[in-house]
């Protein structure tokens, strides 16, 4: 088991003119992720200012993966909420599921880009370039992370 702390910032390009470009912060620990994604006017080249500029304490929320050979999700609570937003609980315990371990996700986009008709093509597309991302660190670090 590594016991090195990773951290990389990834740039997330926007898939539709209307939609903004977003940053995801990876921090690889011991058997867990802590992730921060937001919405970033940075360009791909300078992305790891990203998360200067962002706020954890929008939505944030821890997951535990379930329990092996269970099919069920993990417990997860919710560490910092607004109103405007539950995106991190659900997407945290999908994370923790799919990686086996725990998560830590804060989301940092503006509601109005939560809402309908953003939200629904933004979100998913969002969720899909963690998965990518999380699995190129895990492949990065050994499978360790």
């Amino acid at each position: 088991m590594s016991s090195s702390i990773n951290t990389r910032v990834v740039y997330i390009p926007p898939t539709e003119r209307e939609l903004p470009a977003l940053a995801l912060h990876i921090i690889s620990l011991v058997d867990s992720y802590m992730l921060w994604l937001g919405v970033t006017e940075e360009l791909p080249d300078t992305v790891q200012n990203a998360p200067r500029s962002g706020s954890l304490c929008k939505d944030w929320a821890c997951a535990m993966p379930p329990p092996p050979g269970s099919k069920t999700l993990g417990p997860t609570s919710p560490l910092f909420r607004t109103s405007g937003s539950d995106v991190a609980l659900s997407m945290a315990q999908r994370l923790a599921r799919k990686f086996r371990k725990q998560i830590f996700l804060s989301v940092d986009i503006p509601s109005v880009y939560l809402a309908v008709p953003y939200g629904s093509r933004l979100l998913p597309e969002a969720e899909k370039r963690i998965l990518e991302a999380l699995t190129v660190a895990k492949v990065d670090n050994g499978g360790a992370s």
